[in-house]
C-alpha cells in the first residue's frame, strides 16, 4: 500500500504569491506567509506582533479602519484597497480579501500586490492629463500648477518646483515654487550648487536618496538647514538644449522616490518641455507681429494701434497727444560707406536714445529703414512736444561709436499736435511726416510743427 505525503497548511500558504495573514482584532499580524517579503519588503518574523496600521500610508489610515469595522461585523470584503509603505520607503498599493472569524476572534486576509496595475493606471491618466493641459494651457502657470496635482496624487510631490536656465543671461530662475514655508529662491548662476543647477549642467535625471542629498543639502545655500529627504530631478529639454528641470522633494523620510519614478517624471518633463517650447515659439510669433526683429520697438501696426487708442482717451477726455515723425539724416551714405551691419548697429542705437528721451508710457516705433515715429500721450500742450523735440535732436546728434568709427548723423523731425493738426491717426502720421520731410529740405538736424490745420 502506498503512503501518501500531506505538505503542511503553512508551506501550503508560503507557496502562494499573495500574503495570506491572521490578525487580532485591533489589526496585530498573529501569522503572516512568505510572500511578505516579497510584497511588504518584511519577513513573517518582523511582522509578527506589529499593527497592519503601522505599516500602512497614513492617508488611507482613517478609511481602512471604517473598513476593518464593518469586516468585524461580520461584512466580508473582497476587494478593498489601500497604500503601504514597503520597507525600502516606496509605496506599494494592497487589494485585499478578508474575512472576521468570530468563533476564533480573528481576521483572516489575502493581500495582492497591485502596485504595478495601478502604476499603468495611474500612468496612463497622468498621460492623459498632461498632455491635455500640456497643449490647452493659454499660461505656463496654470500648466505648472495642473502638472503638480496630476503629479502629486502618483508620488510625494509636496515639494516640486520648476527651475528654468536662461542662457542669454545666464541666469537660473524660478517660475514655480509654491512651498509655503519658504519664499522661492532668487534668481542665480548655473554653477551654483543648487540641485536644479546640477541637473541642467548634467542634462541627466539625479535621483538621491536622504543619505546623499544630505551631502548636496550642506553645500547649497538655497537649502542649507532643511531636513535631509529624498531628491528626484529631471531636465527640461528642447531640442539639443537644457532649459530647466522639474524637481521633486520627499516631504517624508520614510517615502522614497525610484526608478520607475524617474521614468514618470521624465515623461512629465518631456511633456512641460514642449510646451515651454511651443509657448516661447507663440510668444516670438506675436512679438515678431508687432516688433521691428532689429530694434525690438514697436512696429507700423502696433504704432497705429496704440495711436488710436491714444486718441479715443484724448476725444473723450478733452486730452492732448502729439505724433513725432523723425527721419536719419546721412543714413544711407553710412549705410553704403560702412556695411549693412554698421547700419543696422547705428538704428539700434537710434533706439536706444529714443527711449531714453520719453516716458515710459509713450511709444517710440521704428515703421520702417531709418524712419521713427514717436507717440507722446496725454501731453498739456504743444510745447511739451517741442520739448521732447529738442532732447530728442541732441541726444541723436551726439557721434555714434560704432565698430572703431565715430559716425555723424542727425534727425529731421515734424511734429503733430492733436486736436490742432488733425482729427485721426492717419491724419497725425501724414502731417508729421509731411513736417519731417520741410525739416530735411531746409538742411536736417531740425524740427518743424504742422502749420496747418489737419482735416
Amino acid at each position: 500500500m502506498t503512503s501518501k505525503t500531506h505538505l503542511p497548511h503553512d508551506k501550503l500558504l508560503d507557496l502562494l504569491l499573495d500574503v495570506v495573514c491572521v490578525v487580532d482584532k485591533e489589526g496585530r499580524f498573529l501569522s503572516v506567509s512568505a510572500a511578505s517579503e516579497r510584497v511588504f519588503g518584511y519577513r513573517p518574523e518582523e511582522m509578527i506582533g506589529r499593527t497592519a496600521f503601522e505599516l500602512m500610508h497614513a492617508d488611507d489610515r482613517a478609511a481602512s479602519r471604517a473598513i476593518v469595522e464593518r469586516i468585524n461585523l461580520g461584512q466580508p470584503s473582497q476587494d478593498h484597497e489601500n497604500r503601504y509603505i514597503h520597507k525600502n520607503g516606496h509605496v506599494i498599493h494592497i487589494m485585499w480579501s478578508a474575512q472576521w472569524l468570530e468563533v476564533e476572534q480573528v481576521r483572516v486576509g489575502v493581500a495582492r500586490d497591485i502596485t504595478e496595475r495601478k502604476r499603468a493606471e495611474a500612468m496612463q491618466a497622468a498621460l492623459y492629463a498632461i498632455s491635455e493641459v500640456a497643449h490647452s494651457a493659454e499660461e505656463l502657470q496654470t500648466l505648472y500648477r495642473r502638472v503638480h496635482e496630476v503629479i502629486g496624487q502618483l508620488l510625494p510631490a509636496e515639494g516640486f518646483f520648476v527651475a528654468l536656465y536662461d542662457a542669454a543671461n545666464e541666469q537660473l530662475s524660478f517660475p514655480y515654487y509654491p512651498d509655503q514655508s519658504a519664499a522661492p529662491p532668487s534668481p542665480q548662476p548655473l554653477s551654483s550648487d543648487d540641485f536644479s543647477a546640477a541637473i541642467i549642467r548634467s542634462g541627466e535625471t539625479l535621483l538621491l536618496p536622504p543619505e546623499t542629498a544630505e551631502q548636496l543639502m550642506a553645500k547649497s545655500d538655497t537649502l542649507a538647514g532643511q531636513p535631509a529627504l529624498g531628491w528626484l530631478g529631471v531636465p527640461l529639454i528642447s531640442g539639443t538644449e537644457t532649459i530647466g528641470a522639474l524637481v521633486l522633494r520627499s516631504s517624508c523620510g520614510a517615502a522614497r522616490y525610484t526608478e520607475q519614478d524617474k521614468e514618470l517624471l521624465q515623461f512629465v518633463a518631456n511633456q512641460v518641455a514642449a510646451a515651454i517650447a511651443r509657448k516661447h515659439t507663440q510668444s516670438r510669433l506675436e512679438f515678431l507681429a508687432q516688433y521691428d526683429q532689429l530694434t525690438e520697438l514697436p512696429n507700423r501696426a502696433l504704432f497705429l494701434d496704440r495711436l488710436r487708442g491714444s486718441l479715443q482717451r484724448a476725444q473723450r477726455d478733452s486730452l492732448r497727444l502729439a505724433v513725432l515723425y523723425l527721419d536719419m539724416d546721412n543714413f544711407k551714405h553710412i549705410n553704403d560707406t560702412f556695411g549693412h551691419t554698421t547700419g543696422d548697429h547705428l538704428l539700434q542705437e537710434v533706439a536706444h536714445r529714443l527711449r531714453q528721451c520719453v516716458r515710459d508710457s509713450d511709444t517710440v516705433s521704428r515703421l520702417g529703414g531709418d524712419e521713427f515715429a514717436v507717440l507722446l500721450d496725454n501731453i498739456s500742450r504743444q510745447e511739451d512736444a517741442i520739448l521732447v523735440a529738442e532732447k530728442i535732436l541732441i541726444a541723436l546728434s551726439a557721434p555714434y561709436l560704432l565698430e572703431g568709427n565715430a559716425l555723424m548723423s542727425a534727425p529731421s523731425l515734424g511734429i503733430a499736435v492733436y486736436p490742432e493738426h488733425g482729427q485721426s491717426d492717419l491724419h497725425l502720421v501724414r502731417h508729421a511726416d509731411e513736417a519731417m520731410y520741410v525739416a530735411k529740405r531746409s538742411g536736417g538736424k531740425r524740427y518743424i510743427v504742422v502749420e496747418k490745420p489737419g482735416k
